[in-house]
């Protein structure tokens, strides 16, 4: 009996559960371990906040999904991989071993020291405890009108927070007031077109969100621009770039440049055959893409193929990621924005695509976890 690890329950291990749910890998048993007993989608959370979705319809049931798949899961974390010993530690103590390891944990949060200190800070990675902490933030926020939020970072993740915030405030409140901030000290979503810029810009103008294009830092007593210039916020939404896992370098596994996890074709570690890696943990070493949940979702398919593959003692099949990936970014209303290469354009039909895109990726895992 061989065993197969899988490290998270990311996007392509969502796939992985419910390959194994239709048909289980004979001579294999499958180890899950994961923090949580559900996975939350990104994608949707800035529709959640702006009061679109429920929490439920965002969230994949991770439990009834292995229970359907045969998969034993353990609720920890991995804090380290031996690569060379064959086996992973666990948070809460203890090892397990592998035969072939999938790494999909996701990555950490890269964040400007001090911030951490801030009292009402609200780091977007991990999910869970954000939404948790986001619920009480709106409390709060409904009950003081001059409170105000800061999202620090200018990608696809602190625009989208940035306008789901400001569109919930004031559609819970009919004022409006203009109580939140985007620092972007990176620029405004780097790596898009001037026309997708040009319509955030526009989006974020429309929803009163203050856009501030300076680093910001922890000052003596509250946020300030890189220019001395005080920010005032009660809650601080952390949406900056990713950032490894601190395990990664004594893992033995072969690091990319950016320190993440080396992978080639196949989404297989370039050390070490018998690991694999899918999501923000990996960067692909021969074909460098952005680190985004589009690039996670495709790559579950050949991963579950590979993992049996190697499993059995088998080739594994190539995977070459798309070029380019279509970008559908929330607006705060019922609206979103296109970004595909070159391309933009905007309105209520794009956000249409994108819900039905979204609640179709995701209703394949629901209705999966509930047979």
């Amino acid at each position: 009996m061989k065993r197969l690890v899988l490290a998270g329950a990311g996007h392509a291990h969502l796939h992985v559960l419910r390959t194994l749910g239709a048909a289980r890998w004979p001579g294999v048993e499958v180890v899950l371990v994961t923090p949580y007993p559900r996975q939350i989608y990104s994608g949707m959370v800035p529709g959640w906040i702006a009061g679109h979705y429920r929490l439920e319809d965002c969230v994949a049931p991770v439990l009834p999904l292995a229970a359907a798949a045969g998969v034993r899961v353990v609720q920890d974390v991995v804090c380290a991989v031996d690569a060379a010993r064959g086996h992973v530690t666990l948070a809460k103590g203890g090892r397990i071993n592998f035969d072939v390891l999938s790494l999909d944990t996701g990555a950490g949060l890269a964040m400007d020291e001090g911030l951490s200190d801030h009292p009402g800070l609200l780091p977007v990675r991990p999910l869970e405890p954000f939404v948790a902490r986001w619920e009480q933030a709106l409390a709060t926020l409904l009950d003081d009108a001059q409170a105000r939020v800061a999202v620090i970072g200018g990608g696809a993740a602190g625009v989208e927070l940035a306008l789901a915030v400001a569109y919930r405030l004031r559609r819970e409140t009919g004022a409006a007031v203009q109580r939140v901030t985007l620092a972007c000290g990176g620029g405004l979503l780097p790596g898009h077109a001037p026309g997708v810029v040009k319509r955030a810009r526009a989006a974020l103008a429309r929803q009163g969100v203050e856009l501030v294009e300076q680093r910001v830092r922890a000052g003596t007593s509250a946020l300030e621009t890189a220019a001395g210039t005080p920010l005032a916020a009660a809650w601080v939404i952390a949406a900056t770039g990713v950032a490894p896992p601190g395990w990664l370098a004594q893992s033995g596994l072969a690091l990319a440049p950016d320190g993440f996890l080396a992978v080639g074709k196949g989404q297989q570690s370039v050390s070490h055959p018998n690991v694999f890696a899918a999501g923000d943990v990996a960067s692909r070493i021969d074909a460098p893409h952005a680190k985004s949940g589009v690039y996670a979702v495709r790559a579950g398919p050949v991963l579950s193929g590979n993992l049996r593959r190697a499993l059995a003692g088998r080739p594994i099949e190539a995977y070459r990621p798309q070029r380019r990936s279509l970008y559908l970014l929330a607006t705060g209303p019922q609206e979103a924005i296109v970004s595909w290469g070159p391309l933009a354009a905007s309105g209520s039909l794009a956000w249409r695509w994108k819900d039905w895109i979204d609640r179709r990726f995701m209703r394949q895992y629901q209705s999966s976890g509930e047979e």
